[in-house]
């Protein structure tokens, strides 16, 4: 019987990693230069290259500026953009699926997005002493404080009384308050709003980056980073986790306060996200078990893995939202909607299959 050279196995489990993360990120280039060409007005590539080498400084002087204002002002940051906010999303679900040991998480599952409607319908439909231009920017500031105290009132009930921060719990009570938040958005729409904010909120609540410029692509990527970069750094940890309690106390792993930082975390960041972006689901709920079938459970490939599809398939998702229908476009999460509902339903009947497998067994 021979013994496996540890070593070379995990010098090959390292290139499939390299491999993997390559691909990934060819395949996000990719999307991202046909996001930049394919919209209402199509760019050729060439013209899209010579824009951004000028913009660089390495080139590309024979440049329009209307192909300028198009591709650099206008889809460069949309593009940017929805990329920040897949790859967050993503990155997000993983990680609550793990915490809260729910493969059907994702980074909604604690009222964020119903809090964020809170604050975006409070502004749209009644207003908050604001009029005008001053609305656009009074958005996206409502919803993130309506996301961030939805967040606090579910850690707060998950929590009382203890200390701890149990799985089980800290979903009731993202689904209590996720219920609380709707009624109320229900409710200001249906008796205090008019045609007009029905539509907006509507809207909103479907999701678009159509509205993304640099100051708020710059702000999504460094959201988007910074918290793909905390959660990587704690992949050992979520690795334990899945495994279970027991088993990441075995290691030496803080369950508790480990749980609070990361659920903290997770939800900041959706919080950032949807405050700019609308409510756009299903990709964290989507990517996290694409990407697990492809590259098996380990985080530290894991998460940046899903960072990286989650991008690819928000910007692509974008790219069908502004160019599915002549001269209209459309909520891009209908499309995402329409890409992971088909999916959802694929993972409840797979989970039913094994079960059904399992149970067979002697």
């Amino acid at each position: 019987m021979t013994v496996p050279d540890r070593p070379a196995a995990r010098l090959a489990s390292a290139s499939r990693a390299a491999v993997a993360l390559a691909v990934a990120a060819l395949l996000l280039l990719l999307t991202v230069l046909l996001g930049l060409a394919v919209g209402s007005v199509h760019e050729p590539p060439q013209v899209v290259a010579e824009v951004v080498l000028r913009r660089l400084g390495l080139g590309g002087s024979d440049v329009t500026p209307l192909d300028d204002r198009i591709i650099w002002q206008l889809r460069l940051p949309r593009v940017l953009g929805a990329a920040a906010t897949g790859a967050g999303l993503a990155v997000c679900g993983a990680v609550l699926q793990t915490l809260t040991g729910n493969d059907l998480a994702d980074p909604y599952l604690l009222g964020i997005s119903n809090g964020a409607a809170v604050g975006a319908v409070t502004v749209i439909v009644l207003g908050v002493g604001v009029s005008g231009t001053a609305v656009i920017g009074a958005l996206p500031a409502a919803a993130f404080v309506g996301a961030l105290l939805a967040v606090l009132v579910v850690l707060a009930l998950a929590g009382a009384h203890s200390r701890t921060l149990p799985a089980s719990r800290t979903v009731l009570a993202g689904i209590a308050v996720g219920q609380l938040c709707g009624a109320y958005t229900s409710f200001v729409v249906l008796v205090l709003g008019d045609r007009n904010a029905a539509r907006g909120v509507m809207e909103w609540t479907l999701g678009s980056v159509a509205g993304v410029r640099w100051n708020t692509a710059v702000f999504l990527a460094a959201v988007a980073v910074v918290g793909t970069v905390v959660m990587v750094a704690a992949a050992r940890d979520l690795d334990a986790f899945a495994f279970g309690e027991t088993a990441a106390r075995s290691v030496g792993v803080h369950v508790e306060r480990t749980r609070w930082a990361l659920i903290a975390a997770a939800a900041l960041v959706t919080a950032c996200l949807v405050a700019n972006t609308g409510v756009i689901g299903f990709v964290g709920l989507v990517v996290p078990h694409v990407v697990r079938l492809v590259c098996g459970p380990r985080h530290a490939l894991l998460l940046p893995m899903s960072a990286l599809v989650g991008a690819s398939l928000l910007v692509g998702s974008d790219i069908v939202a502004r160019s599915v229908l002549p001269d209209q476009e459309i909520p891009v999460g209908i499309v995402t909607a329409g890409l992971g509902a088909p999916f959802f339903a694929w993972l409840l009947w797979r989970q039913a299959a094994g079960r059904r497998a399992t149970g067979s067994r002697p």
